[in-house]
């Protein structure tokens, strides 16, 4: 909870000494926050060596920002001939749009989504302008392009970056059905050409990363965007929106668990009828803050329930054995 704490109140550092300074960064970097927490922290009476290791963030946070609009000019310019609508997801969509969730954030792959149908033509164009497949092998190809949101991950030959072409944002075996359809249609265009999701989609988007999908790893940073886009949208007509979204977006679960922990852990503010605490929010809170201070993963069998869970949320059980099996055999 440390981390936590300095986030969501970063005067609390004023009590840290040398050793709760160490675990802190130690931390931050496990948890790919480090950038966000310099942010956080600018302008506050840090001790010196602990200010050049947040100087250093602050630059690396930067040049990660830039980079990734970069290459997201790059794909626009190899997408140039593709009519369709491209949309920007996680951080490359938030440092477009300029939101506080992009501040000091770590962003990687460049991640985008367009129409199922398109997906050979955007395909076909990316690997001609450069672009090449990460996974060569042939199960993988085809349990990608059958049961996954996405296609294959591609890296580009030169830049050695890597992109990820989604045309729904949960694996198509998945329980919630997402109405992909619909986040495109309502997507909202940015001067360069490129599209976001609108601001309730972008929620459910992180939520439905976070909570109907994944096994939380790099929860407490996916959580902190939640947390940021909430208080970013937050006024009398969001919520409303955002619960009927996500009954639409067959959801709902995602949406008030991302809401409730946001809320408990960084203070976010929500509506009073959205903060029914539920037993299971223990457990969640448990596998997020499982580090210690030296940034190591703890809870050994906590983290092994949600990789469990996970892979169940993704597919029906006889599928899952099937694909364990197969992996399992390919070492």
């Amino acid at each position: 909870m440390l981390l936590v704490e300095a986030l969501r109140d970063p005067a609390s550092t004023a009590s840290l000494d040398a050793d709760g300074w160490a675990a802190l960064l130690s931390m931050a970097r496990a948890e790919q926050l480090i950038g966000t927490l310099a942010r956080r922290l600018t302008g506050l009476l840090i001790p010196d060596a602990v200010e050049r290791i947040l100087d250093e963030a602050r630059v690396n946070a930067e040049y990660q920002r830039r980079s990734a609009l970069w290459e997201a000019d790059c794909a626009r310019r190899a997408l140039a001939g593709y009519s369709g609508k491209v949309v920007l997801m996680k951080g490359a969509a938030y440092a477009a749009e300029g939101l506080k969730a992009s501040e000091g954030r770590h962003i990687g792959d460049l991640d985008i989504m367009v129409a199922r149908a398109d997906l050979p033509q955007v395909e076909a164009a990316l690997l001609a302008a450069g672009w090449d497949w990460v996974k060569e092998d042939a199960y993988d190809d085809a349990y990608y392009r059958d049961h996954m949101h996405e296609l294959p991950p591609l890296i580009h030959k030169e830049r050695d970056r890597m992109i990820d072409v989604h045309h729904t944002i949960l694996p198509l075996t998945a329980r919630p059905k997402p109405d992909a359809a619909g986040m495109l249609a309502d997507a909202v265009m940015l001067e360069n050409g490129f599209y976001v999701f609108s601001p309730t989609d972008m929620v459910m988007h992180s939520a439905a990363h976070l909570f109907a999908d994944g096994e939380l790893d790099g929860g407490l940073r996916n959580l902190w965007d939640i947390h940021c886009l909430l208080m970013e949208f937050n006024d009398d007509s969001f919520w409303s929106a955002l619960k009927s979204r996500a009954e639409h977006h067959q959801l709902s679960h995602a949406i008030y668990c991302a809401t409730r922990l946001a809320h408990q852990l960084y203070g976010t503010e929500i509506p009073k009828d959205w903060r029914n605490r539920h037993r299971q929010d223990k457990w969640y809170i448990m596998r997020l803050t499982a580090r210690d201070d030296w940034g190591r993963g703890t809870c050994k069998f906590i983290r092994l329930v949600f990789y469990i869970r996970s892979h169940w949320l993704r597919m029906p059980p006889l599928m899952l054995l099937r694909h364990l099996w197969v992996k399992w055999r390919k070492g």
